[in-house]
């Protein structure tokens, strides 16, 4: 320990121009700001077409059966003998997932890699000998499969001795940055602002936290209840808001402590650009219990979380727990298969026709558009049709509050839909009709709209 901090001491400098990088990004948005234009940054911009991404929660709870562990669990239960992170990520790939969140450590402390802070670790444990390290396991097997890495670090330890002092604040940094050193790549780490009611007193340095991340890993995205990068969308059931803005106003919004309502909508004169996160889980808990197994999500359940959450300028982040095999479990597995079925079957047509610009899958081409300019929307020939896709271009900012869509019926235009904010994208379910033109119309924004796409679909008839 003492080898580090003096290593960290050597490195002062270093933090330092990662905190004046910061500060200075803050003075750009200050510009962004005054000018009336909130953006993401490249790494939100990356981050937010990933539209599907997997929880992966497992640690000494798989065993005990519990939720939330208390820290007095023995590493001598955690054994997962048949542990395979490949079909984890392999199931989850099929399933059209872009990237897997793995709890390194939750609140009990035990860490899934083999922390040199602690002996409270899978080095501890019989599985593998001690020799094991599911961090590395997880991040392997998302290089072998094409999914970006992301890892979850309580802050709210359970375990360690120094949690409510100074010190731990220290003793974090330290395993924050094991993993942030020695697994390649992470596209997302995730700061969970929870802990029980009776838990000690303790100020986390998220500043320090953010800073060393910036550092190490500067691509990645910083997920707590308000940011900086990502915010929670305010509940575990699924549901981002009908109205869903990506920016809100950070000031006073200490993680853990941010209203949820607020979060779950976001605000459409916020300054800071911090899109939202809709985590769930496939089962009722966060982690595998065996008396679950009845209880899993099916398929069509799924889909409906995609359309309330990527559907609503979101983005779903699924949680898939492992069993104690290590293994995900079959119903799990299934489910996943057909969620992925239904929706290659809903959107593999767009049925839009002669508008290239609106159609290319690229932000970067878009129509501009001013409140109450109609836009007329052909299909080419009268086609059925009871889904639509609309996205903005978000690299410039996020501008549509409300708007409707109209349909042809050969002779009037007819109310189709009515809707809100879209952002990234906007998902609408209705009726079904037929029709060989739509009309879309913006009847309130924030400036002048930049389409970038539009789609219209068919849903499968497994919906």
């Amino acid at each position: 320990m003492l080898s580090y901090f003096t290593f960290n001491g050597m490195n002062r400098f270093l933090c330092t121009v990662v905190c004046t990088l910061l500060l200075l990004s803050s003075f750009v948005c200050y510009a962004q700001e005054k000018k009336g234009v909130v953006q993401p940054t490249p790494r939100q911009l990356a981050w937010q077409p990933l539209e599907t991404t997997a929880f992966l929660h497992f640690t000494v709870n798989t065993f005990t059966d519990k939720e939330w562990g208390d820290g007095t669990e023995s590493p001598a239960i955690f054994n997962p003998t048949k542990l395979d992170a490949r079909q984890w990520i392999k199931a989850l790939k099929e399933a059209g997932f872009k990237m897997a969140i793995i709890t390194a450590k939750h609140h009990d402390g035990f860490c899934l890699w083999p922390s040199k802070m602690t002996n409270h670790s899978v080095k501890s444990s019989p599985w593998k000998n001690g020799k094991g390290d599911v961090v590395k396991e997880v991040a392997d097997a998302c290089r072998e499969f094409g999914l970006k890495f992301g890892v979850y670090l309580s802050p709210w330890d359970r375990h360690e001795p120094r949690y409510g002092t100074a010190a731990y604040n220290d003793f974090y940094k330290s395993q924050l940055r094991e993993l942030l050193t020695n697994y390649g790549p992470i596209s997302e780490v995730w700061f969970d602002g929870a802990k029980g009611e009776n838990a000690k007193d303790m100020t986390y340095d998220f500043a320090g936290y953010w800073a060393l991340v910036r550092q190490l890993q500067p691509n990645a995205v910083m997920f707590s209840d308000a940011g900086p990068d990502v915010r929670w969308v305010g509940n575990e059931a699924g549901n981002a808001g009908e109205t869903c803005w990506s920016t809100i106003n950070t000031e006073g919004l200490a993680p853990g402590k941010a209203d949820p309502g607020y979060l779950n909508r976001g605000d459409a004169t916020g300054r800071q650009w911090v899109p939202a996160e809709t985590d769930v889980s496939i089962r009722p808990g966060w982690f595998y219990h065996p008396s679950e197994d009845s209880k899993v999500r099916s398929a069509q359940n799924l889909v409906n979380l995609y359309y309330q959450s990527a559907g609503r300028n979101s983005l779903l982040l699924l949680n898939v727990p492992p069993n104690r095999d290590g293994l995900l479990s079959e119903p799990d597995i299934a489910s996943l298969r057909e969620f992925r079925r239904i929706l290659d079957e809903t959107f593999k047509q767009n049925l839009v026709g002669g508008q290239p610009s609106l159609t290319d899958k690229k932000l970067t081409t878009f129509t501009t558009l001013s409140a109450n300019q109609p836009l007329v929307i052909s299909l080419g020939a009268e086609k059925s049709f009871d889904r639509m896709a609309i996205q903005e271009n978000i690299a410039n900012g996020q501008r549509i509050a409300s708007g409707r869509v109209e349909y042809w019926d050969g002779s009037n235009w007819k109310p189709l839909q009515t809707f809100t904010t879209v952002g990234y994208k906007r998902l609408l379910r209705f009726p079904a009709v037929t029709s060989s033109k739509l009309r879309l119309l913006i009847s309130n924004a924030n400036g002048p709209v930049q389409l970038a796409e539009i789609g219209v679909y068919k849903a499968s008839s497994g919906e």
